[in-house]
Parts: C-alpha cells; structure tokens; sequence
C-alpha cells in the first residue's frame, strides 16, 4: 500500500504544468480522487489562463479570439476540486520531497508570490515543449517562437501595426515591409503561413485601402529538410504543397537559417530573404531547466527519461507526460512523438496509474496509439492521415471532412475539461458569437 507523507492525511499530487495533458490530468484528478476527499491535488502553472497550444497559429493571425477561447486555471480548479497555485518550477528535492518554485513577479518587477516549495508524494512533471532556435545568432532578438498565448499576442499587435503603418505611409514600402518568414515546415509554420494568407487579406478589407495584399504581402517558409512537414508523409506533405503554392506562398526547402536580422533572414547558402516579421517554428526542446535535473535521467532536448510505465527512469514518485517526456515508441526507432493526441492518451493512463500505485496495485503499460496527422490550411483546406482503428494502416483525407475531424480534436479536448454539455453550449454560443463579430482580431 502507498505511504502518504508524515505532514498530510492525504496523499500529495503534484502537476507541474498545465497544457493539454496536465490540465486534462488535474481535472480528471480533481474529479474522481479530489472530489472525494482521496488525495490533495495541486496544478502548478506559470500562467493564469489556458489555451490549447494548437490554436496558437490562429491567435497569430487573429482568426480567433484569446479571450474568448481561453480557460482560467484558478476557475477551473474550483469547479473539479484541484488546487492552483501560480508559479514555475526552476528545480526540485527529490530527498524531501518537494518542487522548487521561482517568485512571481507582476509587470513592474514587483515580487506577487515568493519563492517557495511545494511538498509532494507523487509528482507528474508536464510542463510541454518550446521551440529551439539552436543558438542561431539573432533568432532570440529579432524572431518570435508561438510557445505561450502571450507570443501570439505579440505577434498580432506587430502584424496590425505593420499594415496600419504600411497604409500611412507616403514613401514606397521598405524592402522586408508587409513580408512574413516562418523558419520551420512542421505543422505550426505550415497551419501559420496558410492562416495568415487569409487574415492578411481580412485585415486590409477592413479600411486599409492603400495595401493590396496580392502585390504587398509576401509570405514564406523556410525549411532544412529537403520538403515541408518532413515527420509526416510525404504525400500528406506533397498535398499541403500544393495547396500552398496556390496561395502564393514561397516555400525554401533545404536551406538551413545561419541568422535573423532585423530586416530579414540569412541562409547557408549565401540567400537573403527579407521579412518584416519572423517566426521560429523549427525545433523543440524541453524546458533548459529539467537538464539533468536533481540527478532525474534527461536527452540532449532535455526531455526526462521515462519508464513503460511512464515513471522516471529513477525515481518511482515521478512521472512526466507530453512533450517533455521521452517515451520509448515500441515498435518503432524514435520516441512518441510530441503532438497533443500523445499528452491526452498520457494523461488519460497516468490518472489510472496514480490510482493504482495508491491501491498498492501493479502499474500499467504506456501503447501509443497513432491516430494520424492533420494540418489544417486555414479557411482554404485541411489534409490529413487517419489512422489505427478508423483504417488498416493509414488513410488519407482532405476537404470538408479533414476540417471537420480538426475541428472535432479540439472539442474533445473541451469534453475533457468541462464534460458533454458545457462544451456543446460554448460551442453553440461561440456559433452565435461570431456573427456579431469581424472575421478577424483587429487590435
């Protein structure tokens, strides 16, 4: 039988992050065990508010509204009996137990919540991915990574002012004026470029008569690889090709970023591609603070190690999930992939398996199931591959249909916050919603 520590009646759980995976986790939690007074459980998280990392690209683009699509950490916990508490892991003790957390600070620099440590008996580390610009001089300074609500944000604002600009100005347009480069073919620059066609073009409809998108704006990927999406099939990326050439996209494959300036990208092969705006979506990494952290096994993106069981390789209290755990994919060379069909079905065995080690019963085995990929390319189209139980081996699918299995991922992810009938009213008043609404953000 588990032994809960000397200073609580009821076993300590503790969820560091709070994504897809972690907050489904806390909630379930919350639910079964914390609901019935079985276990204390705890979500500590850096932000006050969730939104599913896959929506980030639209939040760019301002195809869809942060405020109207977000979740607030602190409501949530008090409608699934979880606690929150605001703040981010920097380190850990594993002797006594407890989880390092930096102080808050507000805006101006002053100091909201102290250091201080969180006591846990079981602890599930969650706390995602962010992109990794390998060191490559300029991309911190001049490029925005889509890791956090806030990046998209950021990104948003310098977008609506350069058209706002551009459409005042009396002199031509700057050479990287109204041009946006995406470092990276995965599914975030590929979903971004696409959406932001679309966005660009809403956006001058709506009184900036001076810009003509077809001439002005110019929008481009950048990848190392020798095609775009390059961990996907290559005929799901042959399609996605060829949905963006029609859009006008220019796509640079087999070039790899040797810098980012203020005024544009610089490649290997001596190219120079003028951008006004620059995205780094290539490459992803664990938090830097997990390396190796308090003696817990990580790879060189930092990911911790885990078990079958998705435990630690040393330390049976700890479990990671997501994108910062590296999981054996069995049957395959490489680990489970980062994507969020992998944090959910973690998550979903990670509740089981909190309730067993606490019944004293034998853990279970983590099997990912691959249910495919889909990209979607904004109001244009979505192409994808199904696969596991749906078809033998992997079908693919595009049009109404992909858009409609995209649309449907992220109401499942709502049915795992909030249940059946709470997602489908907010889905029934975000329908109504949006007709009183511009097409886009436009602030």
């Amino acid at each position: 039988m588990f032994q809960t520590s000397t200073d609580s009646p009821l076993p300590r759980i503790v969820i560091v992050g709070g994504g897809a995976g972690g907050l489904e986790l806390a909630t379930r939690l919350g639910d079964t065990l914390g609901r019935r007074r079985q276990a204390d459980i705890t979500l500590i998280e850096r932000g006050r508010s969730h939104l599913w990392k896959p929506l980030l690209h639209q939040a760019a683009a301002g195809t869809l509204g942060i405020d109207d699509n977000e979740l607030n950490y602190l409501a949530q916990s008090t409608w699934h009996h979880f606690k929150y508490r605001l703040g981010a892991m920097d380190g850990l003790d594993r002797a006594h137990r407890e989880v390092l957390v930096a102080p808050t600070l507000d805006e101006t620099g002053r100091e909201i919540v102290p250091r201080r440590r969180i006591g846990y008996d079981i602890l599930v580390i969650a706390v995602g991915s962010q992109n990794n610009d390998f060191g490559t001089p300029g991309a911190a300074e001049h490029a925005i990574a889509l890791d956090t609500p806030e990046d998209s944000r950021r990104f948003h604002r310098r977008l609506v002012n350069a058209c706002i600009a551009a459409n005042t100005q009396v002199e031509p347009l700057r050479p990287e004026q109204l041009k946006v480069v995406a470092i990276g073919a995965g599914a975030t620059g590929v979903e971004l470029v696409a959406e932001l066609h679309n966005s660009t073009r809403v956006l001058a409809a709506y009184g900036l008569d001076r810009i003509d998108p077809e001439r002005d704006v110019r929008l481009s990927l950048v990848e190392a690889a020798p095609r775009i999406l390059p961990a996907l099939p290559e005929r799901l990326s042959a399609a996605a090709a060829g949905e963006l050439a029609k859009l006008g996209v220019q796509m640079h494959t087999g070039k790899r970023v040797t810098e980012v300036t203020a005024t544009g990208v610089h490649t290997a092969d001596g190219d120079f591609l003028p951008a006004e705006l620059v995205v780094w979506a290539a490459g992803v990494k664990a938090p830097d603070f997990l390396r190796d952290i308090d003696g817990l096994e990580t790879n060189r993106i930092n990911q911790l190690v885990v078990r079958p069981t998705l435990q630690t390789s040393r330390d049976d209290a700890i479990y990671a999930l997501g994108d910062c755990a590296a999981c054996v994919w069995e049957g395959h060379a490489g680990n489970v992939p980062p994507r969020a069909q992998a944090a959910h079905q973690q998550a979903s065995l990670i509740a089981r398996q909190i309730t067993r080690q606490l019944q004293g019963k034998p853990l279970l085995t983590f099997h990912y199931r691959d249910f495919g990929s889909l990209v979607s390319l904004g109001e244009h189209s979505t192409v994808g591959n199904l696969m596991g139980g749906l078809s033998k081996g992997s079908m693919f699918i595009e049009g109404h249909f992909a858009r409609f299995i995209y649309w449907l991922l992220y109401r499942m992810h709502l049915h795992a916050l909030h249940g059946f009938w709470k997602t489908a009213f907010l889905t029934l008043a975000r329908m109504i919603s949006r007709t009183t609404e511009p097409r886009i953000k436009l602030h």
